[in-house]
């Protein structure tokens, strides 16, 4: 089992939600981990709370992943602070849902720019300093990225880009000694599309569940690769 102790991690969109409960994880294994946020005041919020633990360093920063020269920035503050880069977590994302009819250019746009360019941006703007480190990136899509419905056409265009995308750059880094993942849930319980989660979640994939399969896709052997894990609640509710 490979140890993760002053290991060091960016997770983008951090702040909540999948993103938030992959911190913890990391957070508790000894991870240094900086968290990007688009609104700064949730970032340093949610860095203030998983600093209390009291294990690995975690730095709240603002940053939007649809801006190259911003992730940039992201990696120069992990360099600068802790001297190399481990993890990439390429987890920010957004969603709308509407018919083609009512789907409009802005969200169309918003939807492929954060889900697939935003992780082109994210992995170019790190990919260095992971090849120094023989590091991992993870992305986070979806099954949504394998499987379409009605309303979903700019997020099931998102999430099929980003499946194949990250798939095809495990094949170009892989002898750099840099692995890829995606992680691909189905139904999770988060703030996702302005959802307010309560009670009637339970029977959700829970983001701490998320946050252990990365903990355990990092500890791994490095001779032995998961490139696409789908995961999904084991028992939804019946139609």
């Amino acid at each position: 089992m490979e140890s993760l102790e002053n290991k060091t991690a960016i997770i983008t969109g951090g702040s909540k939600g999948i993103g938030y409960g992959i911190a913890e994880a990391l957070v508790r294994q000894n991870v240094n981990v900086l968290i990007t946020s688009r609104n700064a005041d949730a970032a340093d919020k949610a860095a203030e709370r998983l600093n209390s633990l009291g294990l690995g360093k975690v730095i709240g920063f603002e940053a939007d992943v649809r801006n190259l020269d911003q992730q940039i920035k992201v990696v120069d503050k992990v360099l600068n602070t802790w001297g190399k880069l481990d993890v990439l977590i390429a987890n920010a994302g957004v969603g709308h849902f509407a018919s083609i009819e009512d789907l409009s250019v802005e969200q169309w746009q918003q939807t492929i720019d954060t889900n697939l360019t935003g992780v082109f941006f994210s992995i170019k703007a790190s990919l260095e300093a992971l090849k120094k480190s023989q590091g991992y990136i993870i992305t986070i899509s979806s099954l949504a990225g394998t499987n379409f419905f009605p309303t979903a056409s700019a997020y099931n265009a998102s999430k099929f880009g980003l499946t194949g995308f990250s798939q095809a750059v495990m094949l170009d880094v892989r002898h750099h000694g840099i692995k890829v993942s995606t992680i691909m849930p189905g139904s999770v319980t988060s703030h996702f599309n302005n959802h307010q989660p309560d009670e009637s979640d339970a029977w959700k994939i829970q983001p701490e569940d998320i946050g252990q399969m990365v903990v355990d896709l990092l500890q791994m052997h490095p001779r032995t690769l998961p490139s696409k894990v789908e995961v999904r609640p084991s028992m939804p509710p019946k139609k």
